[in-house]
């Protein structure tokens, strides 16, 4: 367990996220909530990645295809166990894996609103950030974000090895300012921090 986790993290906290663990393991059984390559490493694989942009969430927070709840319910575990106030919404069409995030917020016991349907079908939900993991690549992200945001928000969206290029290629339809931040998990991937979008040309 890396040590930038444990600070201030409690025991029920910690917990919870074994719990958390063994239900993902459990429903990927029936469901394909993570990859079987992964498996057998899922707390570093999955659920410190996930972690680590757990400082940089605030207020109303979207998280888009949320799948098996990373990094939503491992942001929704922390935010409770450090009673951070925060309006949690994780958006996933599927409704099998919508059915585990809702079961994982009973179980759990943390608060958390389930949104069933297609990301670009949903009215707009004026977050203050939206987060995304393994969902689709940055310029499908960006006009999602778009859709959601409130003026003045933030997207963290979190990329592997071929960031830089998502990133070259997305600024060929979308202007916005964009803070990268090394990942803590792997020395290939990174975070994006995206604020003020706007399509090229407008």
């Amino acid at each position: 367990m890396p040590t930038w986790f444990l600070q201030d993290v409690s025991r029920e906290t910690l917990d919870k996220l074994c719990v958390y663990k063994k239900l993902l393991k459990k429903w990927t059984k029936k469901i394909n909530l993570i990859s079987r390559s992964t498996y057998d490493h899922i707390a570093d694989r999955h659920i410190w990645d996930s972690a680590q942009i757990f400082e940089h969430i605030e207020g109303r927070w979207v998280d888009l295809g949320s799948g098996g709840g990373l990094p939503g319910v491992v942001l929704a575990i922390l935010a409770d166990g450090k009673k951070k106030p925060l309006n949690i919404v994780l958006i996933e069409s599927d409704i099998r894996k919508a059915t585990f995030l809702r079961t994982c917020s009973t179980k759990l016991e943390v608060p958390l609103k389930v949104i069933s349907q297609r990301i670009d079908c949903i009215e707009p939900l004026n977050a203050e950030i939206i987060s995304a993991r393994a969902l689709t690549n940055l310029n499908n992200l960006i006009e999602l974000a778009e859709m959601h945001l409130t003026p003045g928000g933030a997207s963290l969206f979190m990329k592997g090895a071929k960031w830089q290029q998502e990133l070259e290629e997305a600024r060929r339809n979308w202007q916005f300012s964009c803070d990268v931040k090394p990942s803590l998990t792997n020395p290939d991937a990174a975070i994006l921090r995206i604020k003020d979008i706007r399509r090229v040309g407008h």
